[in-house]
């Protein structure tokens, strides 16, 4: 038995799966509020039961980075640790890796129908790096490096590297954020829900116009960001269709600097925002936003650019992973 875990400030999934023949078989699954739990402990301790175990090998995708096995969730007040947690669950092979370490490793293992190809690759796919990159409760990025015969997940935190705006009206964006928190504004500020959130408060500031009473009354029930994401799409409100074409134009020019910087022939869009706005992302917008890049625009256009459609890639990575430690004897 193998136990993989994709750990978030907002949710943890855990998965149990029976390692037949090289292959992964889900047999069991269970998604946990993180913030309603103190600890991972305490949510493996919900989730196994003893009739379960003995576990050969565990992997855990963590929205953190990860140094020396121990990582501190990002949005999230806890401290995971590999030996740790080998103790308290009594299997002997447990693995902790960046959550989008494991989302990349998990989307090498996806079916033509789990993906949704935005533009495809202008020339047959070479073994060159893919870049992933998430936006999410938080923004993830990484990359697939091929070594000659295996691809190999490198992550990243550039989600908190500075952004870096394109237009005027990014420019004023970027300017509303550094008075708001006195400095750096990172990408994942304007690119991820707190960031679709962010950038629907700066449009609405920056249209002049109230917000209408029953928008009002739905923020103050719903998810901001998953609203905004459906009212854009809907056009029922001129400030949140607006928000949402600066959000996609935002993340397109993330993922497109992000292809550059991985020299990428692929380019995977992981999260769980993408797959929501899906229609926004295939107006074409996002991929002219993509490719502006001055002198490298010609090479972008003919960059394989996809949206993940499966949301269990992070903990089908953190699977492998744990599968691998079986494989090695580690």
């Amino acid at each position: 038995m193998i136990l993989a875990g994709d750990v978030g400030g907002t949710k943890t999934v855990l998965a149990l799966f029976e390692l037949e023949r090289g292959d992964l078989a889900l047999r069991r699954d269970a998604t946990f509020a993180s913030r309603d739990f103190d600890s991972l402990e305490q949510i493996l301790a919900a989730f196994l039961a003893p009739a379960e175990r003995p576990i050969a090998a565990a992997g855990f995708g963590v929205a953190g980075p990860v140094r020396d096995g121990r990582s501190h969730v990002t949005n999230l007040a806890w401290s995971l640790g590999q030996d740790a947690l080998a103790r308290a669950t009594g299997i002997p092979r447990v693995r902790l890796l960046n959550d989008l370490e494991a989302a990349a490793l998990g989307m090498l293992r996806l079916r033509g129908d789990q993906r949704a190809v935005l533009q495809p690759a202008r020339e047959p796919a070479q073994r060159g790096s893919i870049a992933v990159i998430a936006a999410g409760t938080g923004l993830g990025e990484a990359m697939l490096h091929w070594d000659g015969e295996r691809f190999r997940a490198i992550a990243s935190e550039g989600g908190h590297a500075g952004f870096a705006p394109r237009s005027d009206e990014e420019i004023e964006l970027l300017r509303f954020l550094r008075a708001e928190l006195g400095g750096h504004v990172s990408v994942e500020r304007v690119c991820s829900g707190i960031g679709l959130r962010n950038v629907y408060r700066f449009a609405r500031e920056r249209s002049g116009e109230p917000e209408p009473e029953w928008l009002a009354e739905r923020m103050q029930k719903e998810d901001v960001g998953a609203l905004v994401g459906e009212l854009g799409l809907s056009g029922r409100d001129p400030v949140c269709a607006r928000a949402l074409e600066l959000f996609v134009s935002i993340y397109a020019n993330e993922a497109g600097a992000l292809a550059l910087r991985c020299v990428a022939s692929a380019v995977y869009i992981g999260g769980g925002i993408a797959p929501k706005l899906l229609p926004a992302l295939r107006t074409g917008a996002f991929l002219r936003a993509f490719a502006d890049k001055g002198r490298f625009r010609e090479w972008l256009e003919g960059v394989e650019v996809s949206v993940c459609l499966e949301p269990r890639a992070p903990l089908l990575g953190a699977a492998h992973a744990a599968a691998e430690l079986v494989a090695a004897g580690a």
